[in-house]
Formats: C-alpha cells, structure tokens, sequence
C-alpha cells in the first residue's frame, strides 16, 4: 500500500505562484497566491520572507526548467552546432503556438518589478547569462567570428520571438525570428 504525501505549504506556494505569476504577472496579490495555495499567510513569511521572496525564488525555480529544457532541446538535435542552435527555434514555435502562452516570464517580470534591487532581477540576469552562455559556446563551435555579441543577438532575438507571440499571436514571430538566427549563423566562417 502506497500513500500519498501533500506538497508542503512551501512547495505549494512555489506551484501556486509559478502558475499565477504567469498567468496574472508578478503583480498578482498576496491573498490570492495564499489562497491558491492554501496556505496561510505566515508560511509565506516562514518560507520566503515574503512576496519578494517568492518571486524570486519562482523565477529561481522557472529559470531552472527552462535552462534544462534548453539542454534537452539542443542535446536532442545531436552533435552539430548550427543544428543545435536552429532546434532552439524550431521549440520556440511550438511554444508560442500552446493556446496558455502568456510570453516570456523574465522579461514581463523585469518591467513589472520597478525596485532595480529586487532579487528577482539578479535571477532573471543569471538565467540570461546562462542561457547566452549556451549559445555563445555553440557559436564558438561553429566558428563564428564573434561568439559572444552573436549569442547576445540570439537571446535578443529569442526575446522578440517571446514578446511578438504574446501580444501578436496571428503573426509568424517564431518564423521571423528563425530567420534572423540564420542570418547570426551565417556569419560563421566569414571573420
């Protein structure tokens, strides 16, 4: 016989939170995260010491996913440089074709979260680091003449891509943007 543990109230609060800032934004009130949750408002302040400490720690929790979807997603296309960086592209399409695309959770919690010392910016900073950090070896790889400001491109791209779906879904942001990263590619070999 197997039983069935509940989440604790952090864990439940850190699900509650992931699905509702992304849905309503990082501006979504107190009461309804505890609500969602079903906690009570001191394990918010046990766990996180409040708001600002949930959130970053959502963005924490969300970045981790997201840079391990990455790795899976370039890992999957094989070896090949270029191939791995196209399936990045070729997700993205997917991604922002899902009927609960809201757009990109780092980029609205930026300007949503107008204290510049908020953690939450710190996280969202690593996670785009990181993620250029990818790109920029995979560049590298491919013998682009400039690694680093090409990785730069694609993670600007990447945001555009983000930004277009959310707010112009009818469009083809996915495909655009697929076209500029191919443009960024081609410049390897021509330094």
């Amino acid at each position: 016989m197997t039983t069935r543990t509940k989440p604790g109230p952090r864990e439940r609060l850190l699900d509650a939170a992931q699905e509702l800032t992304y849905r309503q934004g990082v501006g979504v009130g107190v009461d309804t995260l505890l609500k969602a949750a079903n906690v009570a408002r001191r394990s918010l302040y046990e766990h996180f010491g409040g708001k600002d400490g949930l959130i970053a720690e959502v963005l924490r929790r969300s970045a981790a996913q997201d840079e391990a979807a990455y790795r899976a997603t370039m890992a999957a296309a094989g070896d090949d440089p270029r191939a791995r960086l196209l399936a990045v592209f070729d997700q993205l399409a997917l991604v922002v074709e899902q009927a609960d695309f809201r757009g990109c959770r780092y980029l609205a919690a930026d300007l949503a979260l107008a204290d510049p010392d908020h953690p939450g910016h710190a996280v969202t900073r690593e996670y785009r680091a990181t993620v250029t950090g990818l790109f920029e070896v995979e560049l590298a790889r491919l013998g682009h003449p400039r690694p680093a400001p090409a990785a730069g491109q694609l993670l600007l791209v990447i945001d555009g891509i983000m930004a277009a779906g959310a707010t112009r879904p009818d469009g083809d942001p996915a495909g655009a943007g697929r076209e500029l990263a191919l443009s960024i590619l081609a410049q390897a070999g021509t330094g």
